[in-house]
């Protein structure tokens, strides 16, 4: 049992700022208060207390690969089966993806991160790897997996409703990469099958202006009303939205995910970030591949208030960006499944201690704070 003292806690879903004190006993918080203290009292004197980040979107598997094909175009980098990631992936050994993916995690626990939804390639063996890379670190991987077979003018529904089943048994949910990549047959079986066995179904939708025009040629839809239309519970990117695009999504409670600085090095654009939030969406941040950046959640948490205040000419609310990175997870699919924990009494202990160097403390976190500011690192592992 142990007491955190003299804290500035961003506390709950809305991460309001109390100077109490945390008292944590076997890996959960028994109370919140300003004159709580039990055990061993670790005194931060001020600094500021936030829940520990969920990394919205990673493809751990590219870190065999950093910095490789830099400045190449998104197809070039990223599209299967001939992009330069599902080469090097196809090519790399399994002790080669395991060390490199272990290397990356320990980058994102000693940033902060505690949790990441990861876009596995590679099948069954692909959602194995990452198991077994992350199986003694103090990190949780939300698994979604995908299979070869989906991909295709006219796959094999058969197969791809076999690859669908045995993936959900290991896996947290699918993750085809895009809808140019698939058919509305296999968009429907995923969907439907993730829904049954309450696990999560996500896409990429909008990354980039050719993938809607393409769409729109092709189908007279968007990728992101596809995506509405499909049911997907989790939307990533949404960077190019047309029309009613965001509206579609507003009405339907999809979760969204941006990645401002996987975005910004592919020249895709810069996702509408203000129009979301005005909207009432609460999008997750992702740091995406890690070819492309590092996981590190502070760096991606900076480059989007700073991106977004060049964009827009205006303000976003810090605390907004810090919610992205943590609590607005609460309330979605995603969160039936990792359980992520707000600052509350009877939650699990995961957060974060920073030095502080101001008196905001959102600012504190997305401006100035940097790995080496973190005083402690609070984490009760989840079961895989």
């Amino acid at each position: 049992m142990f007491t955190i003292s003299n804290g500035l806690i961003l506390k709950g879903q809305d991460l309001k700022p109390v100077r109490e004190n945390i008292v944590v006993d076997d890996g959960k918080i028994i109370e919140i208060a300003k004159d709580a203290k039990e055990g061993k009292i670790i005194d931060v004197d001020g600094a500021v207390v936030s829940p520990s980040f969920i990394n919205g979107h990673v493809h751990i598997g590219d870190s065999i690969i950093k910095d490789e094909g830099y400045g190449l175009s998104l197809s070039e980098m990223v599209k299967p089966p001939n992009g330069v990631k599902h080469v090097a992936l196809s090519n790399a050994g399994d002790d080669e993806l395991i060390d490199a993916m272990r290397k990356s995690m320990k980058d994102m626990v000693e940033s902060g991160t505690t949790h990441f939804i990861d876009y596995r390639e590679g099948g069954l063996k692909g959602v194995k790897l990452l198991k077994k890379a992350s199986a003694d670190l103090p990190i949780r991987p939300i698994i979604l997996g995908r299979d070869d077979s989906f991909y295709g003018d006219d796959p094999d529904l058969a197969k791809v409703r076999h690859a669908i089943r045995k993936l959900l048994k290991i896996a947290d949910g699918i993750a085809p990469s895009g809808f140019g990549e698939i058919t509305s047959e296999v968009a429907r079986l995923i969907v439907d099958e993730c829904n049954r066995q309450g696990k999560i179904s996500s896409i990429h939708v909008a990354e980039s202006e050719s993938n809607q025009i393409e769409s729109l040629n092709n189908d007279n839809q968007t990728e992101i009303a596809k995506g509405v239309e499909a049911d997907f519970n989790q939307l990533v990117h949404l960077t190019n939205p047309k029309g009613n695009d965001l509206e579609l999504v507003s009405k339907s409670g999809q979760n969204v995910v941006v990645c401002p600085r996987a975005n910004a090095t592919l020249n895709v654009g810069v996702a509408p970030l203000k129009r979301m939030l005005n909207l009432g969406l609460k999008p997750l941040l992702g740091t995406d591949n890690v070819m492309l950046n590092s996981p590190n959640m502070l760096r991606e948490l900076e480059f989007t208030l700073k991106i977004m205040s060049v964009h827009y000419r205006s303000y976003i609310e810090p605390a907004e960006l810090v919610k992205m990175a943590t609590t607005n997870v609460c309330g979605f699919k995603i969160n039936d499944i990792i359980k992520k924990s707000m600052i509350l009494e009877d939650n699990f202990a995961e957060f974060i201690v920073y030095k502080s160097f101001s008196r905001n403390p959102y600012l504190n976190i997305c401006n100035r704070a940097e790995t080496k500011n973190i005083l402690y690192i609070i984490n009760k592992k989840f079961s895989i």
